[in-house]
Parts: C-alpha cells; structure tokens; sequence
C-alpha cells in the first residue's frame, strides 16, 4: 500500500507521480526530489513537513508550476501541468492555484478589499459578491476592507492574502510557510482561518511549514526526507509532528 492510499475516498486535487528534481550537472548535480509519488484530496488541508533541504518547498513549487520537474507528472485536476507552456502555465495559476507566500506580497498603494479583488480584475472576472462576502467574514476583515497595508498589522496584512486567495475559488491554495513572519498569536488566527476555509468553504488547501504547532491544523501531515517521500500521519498533533520530525533527523 503507498502513502496515499489512505485518502483514495477522497477525489484528488492534486496528484504527482514518479516526481524528480535535479539541480546542476556532473558533480555538482543535486537531486531535491527522488521519485516522489503523492496525492492531495479535494477539500483537505495537508501540511508537507521535514528536515533542512528535505526538498519540501522544492516540491511545492513543482506542484504549483512554480518550477519545471526533471521528470514525472503533476496533475491539477484532470490538467497535466508537465509539458504547458509558459502561457498555458500563467493561465493555469491563474484560474485554478491560489498563493499565500511568508511575505504578504500586498500592494501598497491598494486598499485591503482592492488588494483582495486584484485577482479577479487581472483575469476579468466578475466577483461573485455572496463569496466576497463570506470570505470577508471567514477572516474577519469586514472592518478593514478600506485601510491600506501600511495601516494593518502583520496579522491583518496576511488574513487580506488568505482572502485574495480564496476569492477566486481556485481548486487548491499553496502556502508556503504562511506564518512565517508572524508571531505566535497572529499566525494562530491566520491558521484558523486556513482550517475554516477548508471546512466551511470547501477549499482545498496545501501548506509547508517547519512548525509543528502550524501542521497540527492540518488533516494531515505527509514528511519528506532526502527528496524522498517517508512518512505520514492523520489528524496530527503538536507532539506526533514533532516525534516524526525527531526520527526523521535522527
């Protein structure tokens, strides 16, 4: 049995087979992913933990058509992702992937709500006003939708990002380290809100993180050593992540 055998009752959002990465040639060739065979289901939150240079965010990447495998598939879907183009990929991410990245990556001269909304003016689409609505109230934002990012705290900034995610219903959201440069208290609100949209909105939704505490909010953790694809728990805790972070280093 693999590893995602477990979530087979589940349609799969995101699926990669046979997944490699190679950095550089000859001697100085780095392989950060190994044939790594994984599935995403639909409407699930799932956090890829491991150690230093264990090649989780390089997996994100691959997944979101961030980055290029050196071989093996990614489907988002029933969209194969390896062999778009440039153009197909943009638009892929466009209309499918939603981002929420450690750095806020906000405008500055746009309020929150025109912040919130720039997906869908980039894409021409008209927003459905009963989800802008219910997302603003899922991350608590109602009150701040006219201030400027200069005017909201870190906590604040990164709920408005959760929510330009979420606003163009895309069929998985990757977050990479999205608590990263929050305190602890900030980032436990911004998590809550990553656990609320999957449940109360449907959101499918793929997170990296170094922390055990932020994977906790997770339905499931699967663990990467050495590019390779080793472990994985269901409704995790604080101290299962932690012990399974613990052996893997060992």
């Amino acid at each position: 049995m693999t590893l995602t055998d477990t979530r087979r009752q589940a349609p799969s959002a995101v699926v990669a087979r046979a997944l490699t990465k190679v950095y550089g040639q000859g001697d100085a060739q780095v392989h950060a992913l190994r044939g790594v065979d994984v599935a995403f289901a639909t409407g699930a939150f799932t956090a890829i933990m491991g150690p230093s240079g264990s090649g989780k965010s390089t997996l994100m990447h691959c997944l979101a058509g961030l980055d290029t495998a050196s071989s093996g598939t990614v489907h988002i879907g029933d969209v194969e992702l390896t062999g778009l183009n440039d153009k197909q990929l943009t638009l892929l991410r466009r209309e499918r992937i939603g981002f929420i990245f450690q750095a806020f990556n906000l405008l500055p001269t746009l309020t929150a709500e025109q912040n919130i909304r720039l997906p869908l003016e980039i894409a021409a689409r008209r927003p459905d006003q009963l989800l802008f609505d219910r997302v603003i109230d899922t991350v608590g934002l109602r009150d701040r939708l006219a201030h400027k990012p200069t005017e909201l705290s870190g906590g604040q900034q990164q709920r408005v990002a959760v929510a330009r995610a979420l606003i163009s219903k895309p069929q998985v959201i990757f977050a990479d380290e999205p608590t990263g440069n929050l305190d602890s208290r900030s980032g436990a609100e911004v998590l809550s809100f990553l656990r609320t949209s999957v449940r109360e909105l449907g959101q499918t939704i793929v997170m990296v993180t170094h922390d055990p505490v932020a994977a906790a909010y997770a339905d499931r953790v699967v663990f990467l050593r050495d590019g390779e694809l080793v472990s994985e728990i269901s409704a995790p805790s604080p101290q299962s992540v932690l012990d399974t972070l613990m052996k893997l280093e060992a």
